[in-house]
């Protein structure tokens, strides 16, 4: 019983309790947090036996305690007591760690989404110490606590402990690269086991090797391998160094052998010119001067002169006098060769390949087409313009011989002819995928046709919006009629009539397909017309013509309209009504004109045979200019997704090329033509007279003069 009510926190000594150290090593090790300062008892005593553990079960275990000394029971912390006194090192440690925490040999991470950090002996959890303070309540501990700076956090409870003096000391001796026992001497005076007196008995008695006796072998070829390597001349001698300075003529012969001669940008010397007849001692006649040239003469800067000197005759070599002159013609020829920049004009020597830009393998460039697949005919005449339903299913084409034909795209067969009575200049299906519905350009009018093709409801719900025009009770001035179509018409897929003063030469939708930009073969301001759908409107944009107008087409993504008359191509901005840039492409009669999808490109086809590329956020001028095709080019397009372009020109073929636009803008688009495609015969001297891509794959259609349209896959 006295062995039971003595105290677990008790930092007493065995001789002062009554203890043995075996039994109070047990109990400090059940309870005691082995902490060695008093403030940590003291903080121990105010915050509870664990820091989390509730007053209730505090007092809990107290009163267990108390009935079990009184009832004489043996308690559990007796049996344990009693059970760990025979082995009482069993479970020490070197390190005296806070037990109570028992969550034994586990990484505390894995704890970190838990609320607590281990358990006690009684299998109670023990929890985190709560850490709601933020760095300003951190800040105000720092300023206010003076013992902040010895404050360090236990990571095994979770608990803050203040350091003492002798950890706080420790740490200091650790850090500046000193022993941590302060008893420690790292310099005590080292112990001479091996006296310097001469003794009469050796240290030890070992008898000699026995290849102390015998020449070395490894020594031995060693210096067989020098002298071999002396015999054959690969270890020169040293010869002793000349202290005297080396000179060396800076203007001597360029003997290939001489360190001039290996001098790749040495100079020759200046060389005097030859004497010539003048200066002989006896010249002919017509070399001597006269009183008249002799003033001239001395008169003269000494520049200006031809000769440098007065020519003489002398009756023989004999009567030559010494040259007064010569002291100081061969300091100046020395200045000259003093003064002589020895530089030489860098010339050049590039291998023509190194100037041709390294570009990758078209192999590295996939996917892109390179084969005929299908060829679609049906046409009688030539085939002047295609486009694809947004879905990449359908295909519509007109021709010349006054029909449009519906292609399925996969199986190339003709699912409807729709004669129009008149050349089809140009086609365009709504990009929108929420309406069916095709502009066909005929003679001086825009056809409206819903092919009724693909989805039903689509097909359906454009009729409906067609039909849901309410037309209003005073039609305005506009520069174009809206007719409805007859019912023979509306049978063959025909919606509306847009009719227009003069010959339609261009049809294209905006990206949302309510608006269409038509291009009328006229003069004046009216050649562009826009067209509103659900309004039935039209206007006329401009007010003012600036040449014959070939293309337009609308930007992507910005409220932009470029219109490519035959020298330059336009942008203009629709909702401010300004021009914005001005493109000049430098060739003659621009043909085609094609938007990048980003919108910060644009290419051009001129009949001159080049095709123009222009990035709109670099320059007016165009950025690269290729010439592959022989011939006009007839249409150029953009690829919607993949990073290709194509066009078709009259040789015939159509040349897709790679052209890689990077979202940096300090990084220049990527042009590498990679494929030609041909198959279209030239006839009446024309060949592919325009050029699409699918909207999904990377697959191309080209028409041409022949009559057929191909599919290149």
């Amino acid at each position: 019983p006295p062995l039971l009510c003595t105290s677990p926190l008790s930092h007493s000594t065995g001789s002062d309790s009554g203890v043995s150290d075996s039994e109070e090593s047990v109990f400090s090790g059940l309870e005691d947090s082995g902490s060695d300062s008093s403030e940590d008892d003291d903080e121990g005593n105010e915050e509870g036996e664990d820091g989390a553990l509730s007053d209730e079960g505090h007092s809990g275990m107290e009163k267990t305690t108390e009935e079990q000394v009184q009832d004489g029971s043996p308690g559990p912390r007796t049996e344990v007591a009693s059970a760990r006194i025979g082995d009482e090192y069993a479970e020490d440690s070197s390190d005296e760690e806070d037990i109570r925490n028992t969550v034994g040999n586990v990484p505390l991470e894995w704890y970190d989404d838990f609320p607590h950090v281990g358990y006690d002996l009684d299998g109670r959890r023990i929890y985190k110490p709560l850490r709601t303070r933020d760095e300003l309540d951190q800040f105000l501990d720092k300023m206010d606590d003076p013992d902040y700076w010895r404050t360090v956090q236990d990571p095994m409870t979770g608990q803050d402990l203040r350091l003492t003096d002798e950890q706080v000391a420790l740490v200091r001796r650790l850090q500046s690269g000193q022993f941590g026992d302060m008893g420690f001497n790292p310099y005590e005076p080292a112990v001479d086991f091996f006296s310097g007196d001469v003794m009469i008995h050796p240290v030890t008695n070992r008898p000699a090797d026995k290849r102390s006796f015998i020449p070395s072998l490894v020594e031995k070829e060693k210096v067989s391998r020098m002298v071999h390597a002396i015999k054959m001349g690969w270890i020169q001698p040293r010869r002793p160094r000349d202290p005297t300075p080396s000179f060396y003529d800076l203007w001597a012969q360029e003997d290939p052998n001489a360190v001039l001669g290996r001098h790749k940008m040495h100079v020759p010397a200046p060389k005097l010119a030859l004497p010539g007849h003048a200066e002989s001692y006896n010249p002919p006649p017509e070399y001597l001067l006269s009183e008249e040239e002799r003033l001239v003469w001395e008169q003269q800067e000494p520049g200006e002169r031809k000769l440098s000197f007065l020519p003489r005759k002398f009756p023989s070599l004999r009567a030559v006098p010494a040259y007064g002159r010569f002291i100081q013609e061969r300091f100046e020829r020395c200045l000259d060769l003093y003064l002589c920049p020895r530089q030489r004009k860098m010339r050049v020597n590039v291998d023509p390949e190194d100037l041709i830009p390294k570009l990758p393998r078209p192999r590295d460039l996939q996917p892109f087409p390179t084969c005929q697949a299908l060829v679609y005919r049906g046409h009688s005449d030539l085939v002047r313009c295609l486009s694809v339903s947004p879905g990449g299913q359908w295909l519509v084409s007109g021709s010349d011989d006054g029909s449009l034909r519906f292609w399925e795209v996969a199986t190339a067969r003709c699912v409807r002819t729709v004669p129009v009575g008149g050349v089809v200049k140009s086609v365009a299906w709504n990009p929108s995928p929420a309406v069916c519905l095709v502009a066909a350009a005929v003679e001086d009018s825009v056809l409206l046709l819903n092919p009724a093709l693909g989805d039903r409801l689509v097909a359906g719900s454009t009729d409906q919006l067609l039909s849901a025009f309410v037309p209003p009770e005073e039609p305005p001035l506009q520069p174009a009629r809206w007719l409805e179509a007859s019912e023979e018409e509306r049978q063959v897929g025909l919606r509306l009539r847009v009719c227009h003063s003069k010959p339609v030469t261009q049809v294209t939708w905006h990206g949302r397909g309510d608006y269409l930009a038509v291009v009328l073969a006229t003069q004046g301001h009216t050649q562009v017309l826009i067209h509103q759908l659900s309004r039935r409107r039209s206007q006329s944009p401009f007010r003012r013509s600036h040449g014959q107008v070939q293309r337009v087409a609308f930007h992507p993504a910005r409220p932009f309209l470029l219109v490519a008359s035959q020298r330059s191509v336009r942008l203009y901005h629709l909702l401010r009504q300004e021009l914005t840039k001005k493109l000049m492409p430098n060739c003659k009669w621009v043909s085609s004109l094609a938007v990048h999808p980003a919108g910060d490109n644009v290419i051009c086809g001129s009949y001159d045979s080049k095709l123009v590329w222009f990035d709109l956020d670099l320059s007016t001028k165009p950025y690269r200019m290729l010439r592959h095709h022989k011939k006009a080019l007839r249409a150029v397009a953009f690829h919607p997704r993949y990073p290709l372009f194509a066009s078709g020109s009259d040789d015939g073929s159509v040349i897709v090329c790679h052209g890689m636009v990077y979202n940096d803008l300090l990084q220049n688009p990527l042009l590498v033509p990679v494929k030609v495609l041909k198959g279209h015969a030239l006839t009446r001297d024309l060949g592919v007279l325009d050029v699409v891509f699918h909207p999904t794959q990377p697959w191309v259609f080209s028409s041409g003069a022949d009559g057929t349209i191909r599919l290149f896959t």
